[in-house]
Parts: C-alpha cells; sequence; structure tokens
C-alpha cells in the first residue's frame, strides 16, 4: 500500500457514497501514483527476466518503445501547469499511460514476467504471452508519441489480424504481419507490403453528440482520428459530462477491454464491436445521463465527470430478459481498470444513468480500499446478499452494500424532485425502496464483523446513518411494504438453497 493519510473529510463524504473535489481528487492521484508505479515494476521486470522468456531482441525493443515514451512525455511537458488535482492537465503520453485499459496489459504483463519456478512447456507458453503483451506496449508508446506531436517511424505488429493504437482506433482485416507506422505534423501514415498506404489525421477536436441527422459538433475537445480508409476504425469520443470536462472514449478496440474470470464477472457478456447504429444509440443514451442524474444531487454528476475515463461496450448479456421484452442488461467495473466502466448498450438515458451511480460507487470503494485497509475478513463466501442468489464473501457484500445505498439515495432524490412527473416518482419510489430494504437487512451483518478495522467501522456506521436519514423522507406505505416483503421473501429462499446439510 502505498502511504496516505485519509481525511477525517474524505471518509465522511465517502460514508454517506458522496465525495467532494478533493476526496476524489485524492482517490485519482492515489490510483494514478498506482499506475506509475505498475509502469516502473513491468520496466524492472523485463530487465530482470529469463532470457528463455524474454530475449534479448525483445528486451531492446522494449527499451526502444520506452524510450519513445518518455520522449512523448518531454514533448508534453510544457502543456501541464503546476499544481495537482482538479483541473491538472497531464502531458499526452502521462494521459495514454493513465488510460484506464493500459490498467489490465500492465497486469498481464507482469504475470507473463513472474520468475517463478514453472515447467518448461509452460515458460514457453510464457514467452508467447510476453511477446503479445510487449507488442501492445509498443503501439502504447506511439500512440502516446502520436498524441504529443512527435514525428517518428515504428514498425509495430498487428495481433488477431488488428493492429490497435490505444484509445486512437485500429487498422482491421490486416493480418498478423508488421505495419510501419510513420507520424508526423498530425498525421500518421500506416503502412503495409503490398497494400495501399493508409493515412489518418490526428488532432485535438470537438467531440460528437447525438442530432437528428446523426453525428454533429458538440463542446468538448479530446484527441480523435479519422481517416478515408475503411481499414481504419477511430475510437469514438462521447461528448464530456460537464462544459470543462474531456471527452470520454467509447472503446470497442482495445484487446484489453475484455474481462477477465472471476465471480464478480460472471454475469457479464463479452465485448461487443459498435456498427454505426449502435454507436448512435450509446450516443442518445449518453446525452441523456446529465439531466438525469443531475435529479439525484449534482454530486452524482460530478462524479462521473470526474472519475469516468472510458466506456467498454458488452454484448447483450444472453438468457437475460429485460421486464419489457427487450434482452436485459449488464455493467460491471475492473479493479485493474480505474475509470473504466462495462455497460452493454444501455436501453435508456434513465438505465444508464443508474449504471453509472452503481458503478462509480464500486470504483469509488475500491480506490478506497487501496488507500486504507478496511477490514480482515476472509475470501469465505458465505453471506447472504438479496441481489444475488449465491452466497457472497464479505468483501463483495461490502461493495453491493455501498453500490445500493448510493442508488437508494439516488432515487429517493430523484422521487422527491418537484418536476417529477407522477409516473417517474412512482417508478422513483419503487426502486428506492427496494434498494433501502435490502441494505437494511444487510448492513448490519457488516457492522457486526470483529474483523472491521478502525477505519472500515467508520466507513460501515456512516452508511448505517445514511440509510437511517432516508427513512425520515419514506416511500408510499405500500411500496415500503412490498419491498420489505420481497427482501424476506428473498432471504428465506436463500436459507433453504445454502442451509448446512448433514
Amino acid at each position: 500500500m502505498i502511504p496516505s493519510l485519509l481525511p477525517e473529510q474524505a471518509l465522511s463524504e465517502l460514508g454517506r457514497t458522496e465525495g467532494g473535489p478533493d476526496t476524489l481528487a485524492l482517490l485519482v492521484r492515489d490510483q494514478q501514483m498506482r499506475r506509475l508505479l505498475l509502469l516502473r515494476a513491468v520496466l524492472d521486470a523485463v530487465e530482470e527476466a529469463d532470457a528463455e522468456i524474454c530475449p534479448p531482441v525483445l528486451r531492446q525493443r522494449f527499451r526502444s518503445d520506452w524510450a519513445l515514451l518518455e520522449e512523448a512525455d518531454r514533448a508534453g511537458e510544457a502543456e501541464e501547469p503546476p499544481g495537482e488535482g482538479k483541473g491538472v492537465r497531464h502531458s499526452p503520453a502521462r494521459t495514454q499511460i493513465l488510460y484506464p485499459l493500459v490498467g489490465p496489459w500492465a497486469r498481464g504483463c507482469l504475470r507473463a514476467l513472474s520468475t517463478k519456478t514453472i515447467p518448461r512447456t509452460a515458460r514457453q507458453r510464457r514467452a508467447r504471452s510476453l511477446r503479445r503483451e510487449l507488442c501492445y506496449f509498443s503501439a502504447l508508446a506511439a500512440a502516446a508519441a502520436v498524441r504529443a506531436g512527435v514525428s517518428f517511424s515504428a514498425r509495430l505488429s498487428a495481433q488477431d489480424g488488428m493492429l490497435a493504437l490505444p484509445s486512437l482506433g485500429a487498422l482491421g482485416a490486416i493480418g498478423d504481419g508488421d505495419v510501419e507506422v510513420v507520424a508526423r505534423d498530425g498525421r500518421m501514415t500506416l503502412r503495409r507490403r503490398g497494400e495501399a498506404d493508409v493515412v489518418v489525421d490526428v488532432a485535438e477536436r470537438e467531440a460528437p453528440t447525438a442530432s437528428g441527422t446523426g453525428l454533429g459538433p458538440a463542446p468538448g475537445a479530446g484527441f480523435a482520428t479519422w481517416s478515408a480508409a475503411t481499414a481504419w476504425k477511430p475510437v469514438q469520443l462521447l461528448p464530456g459530462l460537464l462544459p470543462e470536462s474531456v471527452p470520454v472514449p467509447l472503446d470497442d478496440l482495445d484487446p484489453h477491454r475484455t474481462v477477465d474470470g472471476g465471480s464478480r464477472h460472471q454475469a457479464l457478456s463479452g465485448p461487443a464491436t459498435l456498427d454505426e447504429a449502435a454507436r448512435e444509440r450509446w450516443l442518445t443514451s449518453w446525452t441523456g445521463v446529465r439531466s438525469i442524474l443531475r435529479l439525484g444531487g449534482e454530486h452524482r454528476v460530478a462524479e462521473v465527470a470526474t472519475l469516468l475515463r472510458c466506456l467498454v461496450p458488452l454484448a447483450p448479456p444472453a438468457g437475460h430478459a429485460a421486464p419489457d421484452g427487450g434482452t436485459g442488461s449488464c455493467s460491471g467495473t475492473r479493479r485493474e481498470a480505474f475509470g473504466a466502466v462495462l455497460s452493454s448498450t444501455p436501453p435508456t438515458p434513465a438505465t444508464f444513468a443508474a449504471t453509472l451511480v452503481h458503478e462509480m460507487q464500486h470504483a469509488k470503494l475500491a480506490a478506497l480500499s487501496d488507500v486504507v485497509v478496511l477490514h480482515r475478513e476472509g475470501p469465505q463466501e458465505r453471506y447472504f446478499a438479496p441481489w444475488r442468489p449465491d452466497p457472497r464473501p464479505y468483501d463483495g457484500l461490502l461493495q453491493g452494500v455501498y453500490s445500493h445505498v448510493a442508488l437508494a439515495d439516488f432515487y429517493q432524490r430523484c422521487a422527491l424532485v418537484a418536476a417529477a412527473r407522477p409516473g417517474q416518482r412512482e417508478a422513483a419510489w419503487r426502486e428506492h425502496a427496494r434498494y433501502r430494504a435490502q441494505t437494511r437487512m444487510t448492513l448490519p451483518v457488516l457492522a457486526a464483523s470483529e474483523s472491521l478495522t478502525e477505519t472500515g467501522r467508520s466507513l460501515v456506521n456512516q452508511l448505517l446513518r445514511e440509510c437511517d436519514r432516508m427513512g425520515e423522507a419514506p416511500p408510499p406505505a405500500g411500496v415500503r411494504i412490498d419491498a420489505e416483503e420481497r427482501v424476506r421473501d428473498a432471504h428465506a429462499r436463500w436459507v433453504r438453497c445454502n442451509a448446512p446439510t448433514e
């Protein structure tokens, strides 16, 4: 853990599932520092790796890519104002290596570089995996240099028939050969033997917004790419949530956007590649998110604007039908990809807003857990969660409760807004009652643990107070009673299914 002091004010805000500018900036800075240390660990591991896993030619290539990354960082230093926190603009190279999906790559690279004793056949697989991971780093360094306006020429390797330049776009349908990339004056030229050059323009430009005729200009600038060649597919930029916010990439191209295994991700579908109609649906939902988030409080807008740095589209979840007969939706976060939210296409802006509220809580709590130890419970899956049929570990229960307290607060605020229409108010009360009933049953279980640290107990106690505070403005009695009965029924079913057998 990186030594860090957590101000009492920050813990109080996070215990209310909120977070002022200083608190959010603290979490972001900590995650950024961890990313830089992780990149340094990759550099050290490459230098120390066994030659059988990382041959000298591969190590030298990595050094050259690292040198290009450093050159890009120096080129952007003049753009970076002094000071830290809100409003800081990182150099293009720093922005690139802090891109959320670089985190999963770095973790995978370190696994491939592990020095643990393994059988020879496994070492060969490890060497192939490392070569693949370091090809991604070459593309990462090139993308950083392009962003920084550095002129260079590099030979990059395509993977699975595609050359992806992280956060910028990808050249597809090209096999697994090498591609020469020449960058100069805001333009990339991609060259393959026997094929016509693909010219790609790269610049800070306005992001798109929804319109009656498709994509049009909107406030906010980001690095966008475009090309006359159909083989080049750019990463789409969604407009910044606030006027001063940077655009949010909708990344359906990065090879590290896929979800690793683990119980938290079993319900998630695989990554999606979007066509123009699907991109427009995303854009339409995104355009309506800000006004709906605002119904739940300005702090919900602020946390999304501050923390969200990438959206990864997922395929519709198989066998998950929505009440209206649609395909339903799913979403998630990845701890190693701070700032990214994975989601299937949001059916409505309202659904999208609730998804972002939910996932931002997972991001905040995971980041907080990196700063301080909240509990020392083990991984045993033995706790009831009203939103899951399977037993949950303590940490999974804490994550779920935290996001559900936030959703209960969000929907209560929506229901209490004077401008809400009757149908909207009724739906908001139902959702509030459901989430509050679920957390009222599970919060005492969290609080009863003797493995909570002092900080963890302060957090859980604040969540309890927040849940009690919401009782001061209750939903209609019938809605509340129905929600509480549903939670009791779910608990009874869970006990029947998970009771120990003799």
